[in-house]
């Protein structure tokens, strides 16, 4: 029985010196955290902004009531059909030499006067600090602009354009000139 006396003693012996330990280890950490929590919380507010009203979502109608359906068999048809006909198809010529003002887009170029030679009316154009003269069947613009008319006061051009599916259409465009304000 002593034996099983000693060994009682060994426990009780170690739960007390565990829990002396734990209860000198919780209260040095717990005060240490209370202390900063306390110093934290005195710069919290203690009311919150409520949040913004949300408008419910009305969704839009989509009618295409109008336009073609681009599923429709007789539009796939005629893609098909068309596909054969390529080479007859609308197209710049790439192999052409480039005019100068071809590097410049429609935008940027500035139609500052018209000068007739004769029969031959040539349009002058102001890209940067050049002026160009242009006549009817020279090229300007990014877009395969190529001058159709020109008037006292606007270039007329038609310009090659790709569509959605490749395709190249004409497009007409025009180049006017700036009107001066009067000075007061």
């Amino acid at each position: 029985m002593t034996h099983r006396l000693a060994q009682r003693y060994a426990l009780l012996l170690t739960v007390a010196v565990s829990a002396l330990f734990l209860h000198g280890c919780d209260a040095d950490d717990h005060n240490d955290l209370k202390r900063e929590l306390t110093q934290l919380s005195k710069e919290l507010r203690g009311r919150v902004d409520p949040l913004p009203v949300v408008t419910p979502y009305e969704p839009a109608a989509y009618e295409v009531a109008e336009q073609p359906d681009p599923f429709a068999p007789a539009r796939i048809e005629l893609a098909i059909r068309g596909a054969g006909a390529a080479a007859n198809r609308l197209k710049p010529d790439l192999s052409r030499p480039r005019q100068p003002l071809e590097v410049y887009p429609l935008e940027s170029l500035q139609l500052v006067g018209v000068w007739r030679k004769g029969k031959d009316v040539y349009a002058l154009i102001k890209a940067d600090a050049l002026i160009h003269p242009v006549k009817t069947g020279s090229y300007l613009g990014n877009n395969f602009g190529m001058v159709v008319g020109i008037r006292d006061n606007e270039v007329l051009l038609r310009e090659l354009v790709q569509d959605a599916a490749g395709d190249w259409t004409e497009r007409r465009a025009e180049l006017k000139m700036q009107q001066r304000e009067a000075v007061k």
